[in-house]
């Protein structure tokens, strides 16, 4: 049986407000709606505030509001924006985000006729952007290979999925494993520093090239390990 023992959950659902900027989109709107039904207050951000708040009025635990009051209102912050708006987003939410736990569930992906493929970061990949950009963070990676699709579906009441953890703080990876098991059926795994993160984040084309082969939605299992500490 596994359990958690590096946070209380409880405890964390009592004072940990959860911010998902670029929380409009399928994965921050699903993330959104896992998070709240857990009992989190849940805030979701985006460029047009307005959009945030309509989206939000649909979610019970939800508000929306616009990508900086997102930032600086949460305790937890989730960048959860298309790539392509990632490096401009985390750039100009620096100050907001200064002193906070940065989770990035980002893909450096492209798309062709013949799927999806990685795309190379100068960093090495979007967490390692990400921390270049926010040096007074603490970012962690995480939430790369949950299907939005099954996040989203009212009809789950569990995810039958592991979420790889990683980074370079023991407190912060433990925290953010803490909130992924809060999903019920899902485990937060350390999965080691950020340093590591391109691999992961590349992984997300592998799944997609299942998901189109099987029509399928998948996600990963970590084997061998009976009791998360």
């Amino acid at each position: 049986m596994t359990h958690v023992a590096a946070h209380d959950l409880s405890q964390l659902v009592a004072t940990t407000r959860i911010g998902i900027i670029g929380g409009t989109g399928e994965q921050g709107r699903g993330l959104a709606r896992r998070f709240a039904d857990a009992g989190f207050t849940v805030i979701i951000g985006s460029r047009d505030a307005r959009r945030a708040d309509e989206v939000a009025s649909q979610m019970p635990g939800v508000e929306g509001t616009g990508n900086r009051t997102c930032a600086v209102e949460c305790d937890v912050a989730i960048i959860a924006v298309p790539w392509a708006a990632h490096a401009d987003t985390v750039t100009e939410l620096a100050e907001a985000l200064a002193g906070k736990i940065v989770v990035d569930c980002v893909n450096p992906l492209g798309f062709d006729s013949s799927g999806a493929f990685a795309l190379e970061v100068p960093e090495g990949s979007a967490a390692q952007q990400a921390a270049a950009a926010l040096p007074d963070s603490t970012v962690v990676a995480a939430f790369h290979h949950v299907s939005a699709v099954l996040l989203l579906d009212a009809d789950l009441d569990r995810i039958d999925t592991d979420v790889l953890v990683l980074g370079d703080d023991r407190a912060a990876t433990d925290l953010v494993a803490t909130l992924a098991s809060s999903i019920p059926g899902v485990r937060g795994i350390y999965g080691g520093r950020l340093r590591n993160a391109g691999q992961v984040e590349a992984f997300t084309a592998n799944l997609i090239s299942m998901n189109r082969r099987y029509k399928a939605h998948t996600g990963i299992r970590v084997t061998d390990i009976d009791e998360l500490v």
